[in-house]
């Protein structure tokens, strides 16, 4: 739905025009996965999929919210009735950004919200970002709190961590609220530097395809979690603050280290692999070699299967199909369990690679994926 469409609705369920209308978008992480709770390196971009709110203040403690996306009426909450793990529905995501704001000392007095989101859930796109991101920057700017982008995300990650419990790095709200249209973000999760680094495929006769594989994960199951823990039982092993901390070059030495800790050694083994990875694809887009990056993604998809374990028999599929049709690279992308893949592609072979996608899930017996072009995006802004 369109800015417009959104403010309509929202008229017809409250009664009166919202004061604005506000966009956030999902996002593709074109490298480095599980590396941002460990303070590594990241590289995602917005897509053109958002997840648009409008939005007006109450000042009577109230929150009212709908959704266009979900059966069901408004559903209205006291503020100083929110609390973490109270709430098992989809408006724990809204209602915990107001809780993060309010727990960080800002006055939120009560919002009517409706909202329609355009990103694919469960794919790895990180539409709860999309919609926690589209929330705190409505009221930012509702309630004058004047609030860096940064930030922001901050308190969303705190949101999903704390008020949903699914414990998510700071990649995927950061992305949301602070890429740029043709570009991908490079960021450092430990002190949240950021540099935008041209991705224009379009202009070298590229193409990055999202192949939605429709297989369902979610952040808050134990498997996410079991893998996090496993990274700090690392580090500490190591004695360093973060993975982020374990220099590349000595990458060997640190494993013989952990001894026979087998799952933690795999688990260091992808984190400070896929950190050194990250960096070499900022080097190569940064000398505009972006056909090289293609080899740097198929090794990350590699190392997510065999080391950090979170792919399926779906994602793996896409991978070894595109790259048996000309496929410059291949991985999957997002927390793992299902969600979906990214190819790297010339545009003249898109379409061999897209049917060769879909026919191999089809002898497969798999459900039929959803395959689109991944163009980089705008992030966060007001429409209306």
């Amino acid at each position: 739905m369109g800015a417009q469409q959104v403010a309509e609705r929202f008229a017809e369920l409250y009664g009166a025009r919202p004061e604005g209308v506000w966009a956030a978008p999902g996002r593709v992480n074109l490298i480095g996965e599980h590396t941002d709770y460990n303070d590594g390196f990241v590289m995602p971009f917005a897509l053109p999929h958002q997840a648009v709110a409008a939005v007006s203040r109450r000042t009577d403690g109230a929150l009212r919210l709908h959704s266009a996306d979900i059966d069901g009426g408004v559903a209205e909450l006291r503020l100083d009735a929110l609390v973490p793990g109270g709430d098992r529905n989809w408006t724990a995501y809204p209602a915990g950004v107001v809780w993060a704001l309010r727990e960080a000392g800002h006055e939120i007095t009560g919002a009517d919200v409706h909202l329609s989101s355009t990103v694919p859930t469960g794919a790895g796109l990180s539409s709860s970002a999309a919609l926690e991101v589209v929330i705190a920057l409505a009221l930012n700017d509702l309630f004058g709190l004047g609030l860096q982008r940064w930030r922001l995300a901050r308190l969303c990650q705190r949101a999903e961590n704390v008020y949903v419990g699914a414990p998510t790095g700071i990649m995927d709200q950061t992305a949301s609220a602070c890429c740029e249209p043709g570009h991908a973000l490079f960021l450092d999760t430990r002190d949240l530097s950021q540099r935008q680094i041209p991705f224009d495929l379009a202009a070298e006769g590229l193409r990055l395809l999202v192949v939605d594989t429709q297989v369902k994960h979610a952040h808050s199951g134990g498997e996410y979690g079991k893998r996090r823990a496993g990274c700090e039982k690392g580090a500490a092993l190591l004695g360093v603050d973060a993975l982020r901390d374990v220099p590349f070059e000595g990458l060997d030495e640190a494993l013989a280290r952990l001894g026979d800790e087998e799952e933690v050694v795999r688990l260091v083994r992808h984190v400070v692999g896929e950190d050194h990875r990250v960096e070499r694809v900022v080097g190569l887009l940064s000398a505009g070699d972006t056909r090289a990056i293609g080899p740097v993604l198929t090794e990350g998809h590699a190392s997510l299967r065999d080391d950090f374990r979170i792919s399926c028999p779906e994602l793996d599929l896409v991978v070894d199909t595109a790259l048996a049709n000309g496929a410059l690279g291949a991985r999957m992308t997002g927390g793992g369990f299902g969600g979906s893949a990214i190819v790297l592609a010339e545009v003249s072979d898109v379409d061999t690679l897209t049917k060769a996608v879909e026919e191999a899930f089809a002898a497969a017996g798999f459900t039929a994926p959803r395959v689109f072009e991944a163009v980089p995006a705008a992030g966060a802004r007001r429409v209306l």
